[in-house]
């Protein structure tokens, strides 16, 4: 008799299997209650969710539904009424009654989140989140429990997570005390917390790893001792700024951030070990469920914390027999318990982004890699379709915040996928090693180190490439425009991927887009004297000293940035460079000027303060081959351009109060002469300077005035308008914190018949000699 197996294998036409939509629509749901929540008043909210809800059951009685229709219903008024009564619950609190009195108070709470320094204009900060659950103030105690924002001064920043603390300090009302998660209020001038009772067991269990990751690595250079905790349990606290933009620009920030790839790797290294014990069954689901609340612990309970455990649940949920189903009904679980317990979860861009791609990663890209497979090995296939399929379902929403699109984000994710995970692994070893002992934890650590290093190499890398980002409009229109592309793309990329002919010319096309510099036409200008680079909220100009050569006043916050202008402006010599004072946004960006620069005198101030800056910034001009002195006594020559020091008054270098706080009054403020144009550079000079400056040159006549101190308010507006200057320049950052510049500056200066160039608006600005004396202003990128 014939076997089963010698039958012939049957051709049926399957009809293709229709996709349960039940669960991810009662997650949409909950979202749309949790929007409703945010966006509109509480009674309009209600309306609108019952109103949707009624017109949906309506049309679902004609076409079959009704019972997942009522179940959305259900939800988004449960996630509407859990986000209102938390609002409601924080705005009627007396905290938030006190916080609109401007009260002093007492409080007495538990820290819930970590320590974060805060500089600021008015000295060193520490912001801390605290639960309240007792305040005194106006005469009444209060029992609580409701969210404040601390800050406080340096002492806070030792206080460990979990601690009960006592403090006093003013209550002010906080910015989204109506969101449903919002804080009752925001606690200035802190006192020195005194600390009632000390974490539990669990939280001091947690910081004693995260502590013993960071010894594991303190060997290893500043990147790798900076990005191991961050990998490992989002601790970036030590991550510097420009390493952070290059990780922004490059699409690797879901690294420095806790995300769901973080557990994912860490549970998935715990079950690797289980399985090697011999762990099986429930047993393993056991080790999974402790991993995720070890995890949640280690990297704090934070609400963007339980976010990525939810996530990494779902990637954990997908590895497994029928994963894609699986995981697909695992999201939507996950977004509706997510916003019953957090509500106000539904407007951060977080959790969005968090949603969006792992959506992608579970709907898209197994199609992609089957596509891929055609033609490549499967796993290189899956290393690419997983972070592209993300990247194209984050991209309409990260470049609504950041009004960037990232064109090397799905190369650098590839290029780093084969270090992630050993270094996270490596990393969380070490931590756990190291609080039996020290040696191995530091071999570890190494291991770990080294697998960081090649991820900062190509995020650094990927964000000094020519056309690493391209910047997108944040408007509805340029939105609708892209996220249509995206969608296009979605549908698209099975068909063009399954084919090498289509794919391999469309991936080069994209390298020679990224990584061959295109030409600017007109930029620079012929005869510009003068560039003010747009870095942010700092300064770098350039004075044009003749072909590739220029004069560098001052270095911005970011290396990146001063390094992009100099290249733009074919800057290969350095004759002069000019630090006005040692603030973090005129010196942080040293780096990117002497880059591959050849650099000649570097001029300073002689107050040398804050001190940790002196110190870096001489170091690295040392490094550079250069010296760091104070500016020459009269008028030099460096090529086209003269230049001459007019403040401050000549005296011996000498340390200030250790703070900053006199820095930008002995800022060196430089006159220079080019191409028949007078150039007024002031740094960051302030009204007792300038008021010097006024008495000891009283017929100073300019053409060119760079505006003191970014325009803050704070100026000697006669001395200023005295100068009759025909074009002034202001160095600020778009939506900066500090009100830069201040409109009544910029009026005063416009109703004088002065052009006024500002960065924030205008972005690079050059200035152009006509041969007349009278200076043009060109700009890019505003």
């Amino acid at each position: 008799m014939p076997s089963i197996a010698d039958a012939p294998a049957l051709d049926l036409d399957l009809p293709p299997e229709i996709p349960d939509l039940r669960m991810p629509l009662l997650a949409v749901a909950a979202w749309a209650g949790g929007l409703a929540a945010i966006v509109l008043p509480a009674v309009a909210a209600v309306a609108s969710v019952l109103g949707i809800g009624l017109a949906a059951l309506v049309l679902a009685r004609s076409r079959g539904g009704t019972t997942t229709v009522l179940a959305g219903c259900v939800l988004a008024l449960g996630v509407l009424a859990s986000a209102l009564v938390r609002a409601e619950a924080v705005d009627r609190s007396p905290v938030a009654e006190l916080a609109d009195e401007r009260a002093v108070v007492e409080v007495v709470g538990v820290l819930v989140s970590d320590p974060r320094p805060l500089e600021s204009p008015y000295g060193d900060q520490v912001l801390v989140r605290l639960r309240v659950h007792e305040v005194a103030g106006r005469g009444l105690v209060h029992r609580v429990a409701v969210p404040v924002l601390v800050l406080g001064d340096p002492s806070w920043a030792d206080e460990p997570l979990g601690a009960t603390v006592r403090t006093r300090g003013r209550l002010a009302a906080a910015d989204g005390g109506g969101h449903p998660g919002g804080l009752a209020g925001l606690l200035t001038g802190a006192t020195a917390p005194v600390r009632l009772a000390e974490p539990d067991v669990w939280w001091r269990g947690a910081d004693a790893v995260r502590a013993s990751i960071r010894d594991s690595v303190a060997h290893r250079p500043d990147d790798q001792r900076a990005l191991v905790p961050a990998l490992v349990d989002g601790d970036d606290a030590a991550l510097e700024p420009g390493l952070e933009d290059d990780f922004r620009a490059t699409g690797l920030t879901h690294l420095t951030a806790v995300s769901g790839t973080n557990l994912t790797l860490v549970v998935g290294f715990l079950l690797v070990l289980a399985r090697w014990c011999r762990v099986r069954g429930r047993w393993l689901a056991l080790v999974a469920v402790v991993g995720i609340v070890g995890f949640v612990l280690l990297a704090r309970t934070e609400p963007s914390v339980l976010r990525a455990a939810a996530m990494g649940t779902v990637g954990l949920l997908a590895m497994g027999a029928n994963g894609r189903r699986r995981a697909t009904r695992g999201l939507a679980v996950a977004v509706v318990v997510l916003l019953l317990v957090q509500p106000g979860l539904a407007g951060t861009a977080g959790f969005v982004l968090s949603v969006l791609a792992t959506a992608g990663i579970v709907l898209l890209a197994p199609g992609w890699r089957d596509a891929l497979a055609r033609w490549l090995p499967r796993w290189l296939a899956e290393a690419v379709a997983v972070p592209a399929a993300a990247q194209v379902a984050c991209t309409p929403v990260v470049a609504a915040i950041s009004g960037q699109v990232s064109l090397v984000a799905v190369l650098a994710n590839l290029l780093v996928a084969p270090a992630v995970g050993p270094a996270t692994v490596l990393g969380l070893a070490g931590g756990l090693v190291g609080l039996i002992s020290d040696r191995p934890a530091r071999l570890l650590g190494t291991g770990a180190g080294w697998c960081v290093g090649w991820i900062a190499t190509v995020a650094r890398t990927g964000a000094d490439l020519p056309l690493a980002t391209l910047g997108w409009g944040t408007d509805g229109w340029s939105l609708a425009v892209l996220t249509a592309a995206c969608l296009c793309l979605a549908l698209a990329a099975p068909r063009v991927l399954r084919s090498a002919r289509l794919s391999v010319p469309l991936v080069v096309a994209a390298v020679v887009v990224t990584t061959v510099p295109l030409p600017t036409p007109g930029w620079p200008a012929d005869g510009w004297v003068l560039a003010m680079c747009d870095v942010g909220q700092g300064d770098a100009l350039v004075l044009s000293a003749g072909p590739g050569a220029g004069i560098v006043v001052d270095a911005g916050p970011d290396p990146a940035e001063v390094d992009r202008c100099l290249d733009a402006l074919d800057v290969e010599r350095v004759p002069l460079l000019v630090l006005t004072h040692f603030h973090a946004d005129h010196v942080d960006g040293l780096a990117g000027v002497l880059d591959d620069r050849a650099v000649g005198e570097v001029w300073t101030t002689s107050v040398l303060d804050p001190p940790e800056a002196v110190d870096e910034v001489v170091a690295a001009v040392a490094a550079a081959g250069a010296v760091a002195t104070l500016p020459a006594v009269g008028a030099r020559q460096f090529g086209a351009v003269t230049v001459q020091a007019l403040w401050p008054r000549p005296a011996p270098p000498a340390p200030g109060p250790g703070d900053g706080s006199t820095a930008n009054d002995a800022s060196v403020v430089l006159v220079a002469e080019v191409e028949g144009l007078r150039v007024l550079l002031t740094g960051d000079v302030e009204p007792p300077g300038q008021a010097a400056l006024a008495a000891t040159l009283p017929a100073l006549d300019v053409d060119v005035l760079k505006v003191p101190h970014h325009g803050s308010r704070y100026q000697d507006l006669p001395w200023l308008l005295s100068l009759r200057a025909e074009v002034a320049l202001i160095s600020a950052g778009a939506d900066n914190d500090y009100g830069h510049p201040a409109p009544d500056l910029v009026s005063a200066l416009e109703d004088a018949g002065t052009e006024v160039a500002r960065t924030d608006e205008d972005g690079d600005v050059l200035v152009l000699a006509d041969g007349g004396g009278v200076p043009r202003l060109r700009s890019r990128g505003g």
